[in-house]
């Protein structure tokens, strides 16, 4: 879940890419990795639920929902009352899984035009009444605002699971319908689903963030993404994560191209010229960042601490060992900047990250990686359908990319530009680096 849901010329010699759908290694149709033993990813790894079937939607779709379903099991058990602070990077659980129903309804099963895809109206005569009386009232996010959400009469868990299933299996009736007319591939008349799909998947990683920000026990089955399987090979680290990679200039087009699934901010890809660069080969670590934290009193993360000279980390609620070798975690973008000014190094341009990151030996996907770049429209910009997605949060926010080890294997791609604001320590992100 991104900032938007709380609150031309390539290089000289491009790698391909890999797809992974539902956490499997579907083939070798690039020199990317998803590698198992780190549950992270070398080189360009492409999410394969953004060219995904209908029949492979549908059962994308019930797999997320048991992961949406399990957790909204487990934070009873953490906190029977399901009573969050009304902090701003928190949602009451119920209005969380409740918007996951209405925003599945919206636009899959209520929107008449879901077969247009990105040409589809945004609301309107075209959108037909919901199965939930007043789901409107309450979950749509762009109306109702973020501090209300704590004072609506919600449905109670056991309303709320209802409204879920009943969305889900209309939901599913007309994914069907898709593939009975013959469209079980086409792109527009899929578009709603493969969105609907990684929406889910994102307010499930809020879900753990928010767990851990409040310290609540959550199984860890459901929290961190499975290991691929089938042809990655294992392996104890991955390779070619230590030192760093030298790229030479040239122009690289950033942006998404060709077929499938694109979240609007992604397009249009056009060129930019790049100088030389050396960047991280992987995120900086906690046996890296801690020195800076000993120099110069720079305050930790609230999860970590010194005990008794040893280094320990809060996992939901419980303290300990902190692994000196892990990506350095919970950091927000002005912890990463101060790194940098006492390393010498700086942080890298989005362009830089996503062009370093067509190469093999580019670690990622433990933790979400701050950038130096605003989010900021690419140029030629235009707003899909879900219009609060993008245009209401420019310059406001810094771009993250990568993934984290609890995002779902259908969002991670090295495409997706993920976005929160610079102060955000909450979200499992860390950073990596560059020369001066």
């Amino acid at each position: 879940m991104n900032g938007s849901t709380s609150a031309g010329a390539r290089q000289a010699t491009p790698s391909p890419s890999l797809s992974v759908f539902s956490s499997v290694f579907l083939g070798p149709s690039s020199g990317g990795v998803f590698d198992r033993a780190f549950v992270g990813c070398l080189g360009p790894v492409h999410s394969a639920a953004r060219t995904a079937s209908a029949a492979q939607l549908a059962q994308a779709l019930q797999r997320t929902r048991k992961r949406t379903l399990g957790l909204m099991q487990a934070w009873q058990n953490a906190m029977p009352d399901l009573s969050v602070p009304p902090l701003p990077g928190m949602n009451p659980p119920l209005w969380e899984w409740g918007h996951i129903a209405w925003f599945q309804e919206w636009w899959t099963v209520r929107n008449r035009q879901r077969h247009l895809g990105t040409r589809s109206a945004s609301s309107g005569a075209d959108f037909d009444a919901s199965l939930l009386p007043d789901a409107d009232a309450l979950y749509n996010s762009s109306e109702v605002a973020h501090d209300s959400r704590w004072a609506l009469p919600l449905p109670n868990l056991a309303g709320t699971q209802a409204y879920l299933a009943q969305v889900l299996e209309r939901s599913l009736e007309q994914l069907q319908a898709v593939e009975a007319d013959g469209q079980g591939e086409s792109d527009e008349h899929l578009y709603f689903w493969r969105l609907v799909l990684q929406h889910e998947d994102m307010h499930n990683e809020a879900a753990v963030y928010m767990a851990q920000d409040l310290g609540l026990e959550l199984p860890p089955a459901l929290c961190w993404r499975e290991p691929a399987s089938g042809a990655a090979v294992a392996q104890e680290k991955p390779v070619g994560c230590s030192g760093g990679i030298l790229l030479p200039e040239q122009a690289y087009t950033l942006g998404h191209q060709g077929p499938g699934f694109v979240f609007d901010n992604e397009r249009q890809a056009h060129p930019q010229v790049l100088a030389a660069f050396e960047i991280d080969a992987a995120a900086v670590t906690w046996a890296r960042y801690l020195p800076f934290v000993n120099a110069t009193g720079h305050a930790l993360p609230p999860h970590v601490r010194c005990s008794q000279g040893v280094w320990q980390a809060q996992r939901f609620g419980q303290w300990k060992a902190l692994d000196l070798q892990a990506p350095a975690v919970h950091l927000n973008a002005l912890d990463a900047q101060a790194w940098c000014q006492w390393a010498n190094r700086r942080l890298p341009t989005e362009a830089e990250w996503a062009c370093a990151a067509q190469q093999l030996g580019f670690a990622w996907g433990q933790v979400w990686e701050w950038t130096a770049s605003d989010f900021a429209p690419y140029p030629g910009f235009e707003a899909h359908p879900y219009r609060d997605y993008s245009e209401p949060w420019w310059y406001h926010h810094r771009v993250l990319r990568g993934a984290c080890a609890a995002t779902s294997a259908h969002v991670v791609d090295v495409r997706y530009r993920n976005f929160f604001v610079p102060q955000r320590r909450d979200i499992f992100a860390g950073f990596r680096s560059v020369s001066l």
